[in-house]
């Protein structure tokens, strides 16, 4: 009848390959932690009413707040779902680049497929004036 129980030695050597792992967790976490406690303690301390003003971007910030929020374009909306659609098309071309030999024709003709089909989005984007910023 076979052990099903493992040997301490076994584990102990298979853990002991995740110590190095563990002790850079450790460093980076006391770092973090270290940096966090002695920022406030040894930085300069010069304050002025502008570092406890709010940044606008470069706007004037109002004492009223807007009501409702303001309007805010579209374009800054589109611009973002654009962002996110070429950013997630990265990510599906990364796979294909690590396995490239393993998929053979099938995958090149696959992955000219999928770049045709996100050009003609870009193309189309472009053409009705998605990428203009005015």
């Amino acid at each position: 009848m076979p052990m099903l129980v493992a040997q301490s030695s076994d584990v102990s050597s298979n853990l002991a390959v995740y110590l190095p792992l563990v002790v850079m967790f450790a460093l980076a976490a006391a770092f973090a932690v270290f940096s966090a406690l002695l920022g406030p303690l040894l930085g300069p301390r010069r304050y002025n009413r502008a570092k406890f003003e709010a940044y606008e971007c470069g706007i004037e910030p109002s004492p009223q707040p807007v009501i409702g929020g303001g309007r805010v374009p579209v374009a800054y909306y589109l611009t973002a779902m654009l962002f996110i659609l070429f950013d997630i098309e990265m990510v599906f071309l990364y796979p294909f680049a690590v396995t490239a030999d393993a998929l053979g024709i099938f995958g090149l003709v696959e992955i000219f497929l999928f770049i045709a089909t996100v050009g003609f989005a870009y193309a189309y984007v472009w053409r009705r004036g998605g990428l203009d910023w005015n």
